[in-house]
């Protein structure tokens, strides 16, 4: 909780000094409808420390969470197991600071664990080259798009409907407030519709942007956009949102993606109520110095010995603000260490077991269910799309799994209402058992 040292002595001296009597004077900009009328909250009396965080313990013991229930939740943030190693090894005191490592004589341990992290995230998504990390996927998707002008000069984004409605969200306000046009390409049911996305590249085109696997699980061959993209001199830009996928199905580099961009938070980082995340970014080499954020490279010092820097960080504090490629002003340090940490531990063989598995139970969820409810066709990674009846049979499934500490998946409307209120978002990952898969569908038929 926040400690607030200032007496009321100090506030009406530090409104003196500005001029003002009144410290609501100091949001007169803000328009008054939007002011708080004193008494319009319902606060209880002040409280002693001791009492307070008594109150707010016994709040969060109230809280489920997705090590306590069986969690099918999605949608962009997933319940991978995380080794105990790697909540240790971010824990140590050497590790645990986001501060930029300026000065290398004294930072070789966190600039190399970034340039390995950078290393494995290039490997993982097929690409050349990785950044130190962005703040979150849905940033690095609209980082991706000024980027693309940047290189092209063109500034016409096509956008697939099937991207996140988070990542959408914020690639459509960073555009809005520059010269962009931001062309949205509807879907094909709950899939991409690939052929109308390609018909959409035209020669204004700067990129188009795709969810691989999308944000309804569905996992599609990328050959036809590369082939639209060539032909429209446009950037191909793939975006993700569970990095575990690339353990199992093609990486978007082998379908010669431009740029690469998604979440992070499945190598080796908790749910944690939403946050916190990071952001994988990665580029062909030849775009490096257009790559927003910062990046972190190897050299030799007077006696040849091996050492780490930072380089190629043109932010807004290093260079000139019209020659930046980001406002990115920090990185996502603490949580590149986690990911470090998750992909060392598993190596090759393991990421490949994790996304097996994962596959392997959305399988199981979906030949096991019962008359009345339908997942969404084509092939799909560990997430899908699950169809009810009508909007009340949905809601009686939501209902009966949270009496049995089963969080049963998404309501689709409330990411986007176009989508409808009778489906649920439904995730597996390696997490996910066979009695947890039984007792989902008992759910599902009891709740008919």
């Amino acid at each position: 909780m926040r400690f607030l040292p200032h007496t009321d002595a100090d506030r009406q001296s530090m409104l003196a000094s500005m001029g003002r009597t009144d410290i609501r004077e100091l949001f007169a900009d803000i328009p008054s409808e939007f002011h708080l009328k004193p008494g319009s909250l319902d606060l209880p009396d002040s409280l002693a420390e001791a009492d307070i965080v008594r109150k707010f313990t016994r709040a969060a013991e109230a809280n489920r969470h997705a090590g306590s229930t069986r969690c099918f939740l999605g949608g962009g943030t997933y319940h991978h197991f995380v080794p105990a190693v790697v909540d240790y090894i971010i824990s140590r005191g050497e590790v645990l600071t986001a501060y930029t490592p300026y000065q290398p004589e004294i930072a070789q341990g966190t600039l190399q664990t970034l340039f390995e992290f950078q290393t494995m995230v290039a490997r993982l998504l097929g690409m050349e080259v990785a950044n130190a990390s962005m703040y979150d996927a849905a940033t690095s998707v609209a980082e991706a798009a000024l980027m693309a002008r940047r290189i092209t000069r063109k500034s016409r984004i096509v956008m697939a409907a099937s991207v996140n409605p988070a990542y959408r969200e914020v690639t459509r306000n960073y555009l809005s407030q520059q010269d962009f046009e931001y062309a949205e390409v509807a879907c094909a049911g709950f899939s991409t519709d690939i052929a109308a996305l390609a018909a959409a590249v035209d020669g204004d085109t700067a990129a188009v942007v795709v969810q691989y696997p999308d944000f309804f699980g569905s996992v599609h061959d990328l050959a036809p956009l590369r082939a639209a993209c060539d032909a429209n001199k446009a950037l191909l830009v793939v975006c993700f949102s569970d990095a575990s996928a690339f353990g199992l199905i093609e990486p978007p580099g082998g379908y010669g993606a431009d740029i690469v961009c998604g979440s992070g938070q499945a190598l080796g980082i908790p749910m944690g109520y939403g946050g916190p995340h990071i952001g994988l970014f990665a580029c062909r080499e030849k775009y490096v110095r257009q790559m927003p954020g910062r990046l972190c490279g190897m050299t030799g010092d007077a006696d040849c010995k091996r050492g780490f820097v930072l380089t190629l960080s043109t932010r807004e504090q290093h260079i000139r603000r019209e020659k930046a490629t980001s406002n990115i002003c920090s990185n996502q340090g603490l949580m590149c260490t986690a990911n470090a940490c998750y992909m060392t531990l598993l190596g090759d063989a393991g990421l490949k077991q994790v996304a097996r598995r994962s596959a392997a139970a959305l399988q199981a969820l979906v030949s096991s269910l019962p008359d009345g409810v339908s997942a969404a066709s084509g092939a799909h990674y560990n997430e899908t799309v699950l169809s009810f009846v009508d909007h009340a049979a949905r809601d009686r499934v939501l209902a009966a799994a949270r009496a049995r500490d089963i969080f049963a998946g998404i309501p689709l409307e409330q990411m986007d209402a176009a989508y409808g209120s009778n489906h649920l978002l439904v995730a597996t990952t390696e997490m996910i058992g066979a009695q947890d898969i039984a007792d989902y569908v008992a759910v599902l038929e009891d709740a008919r």
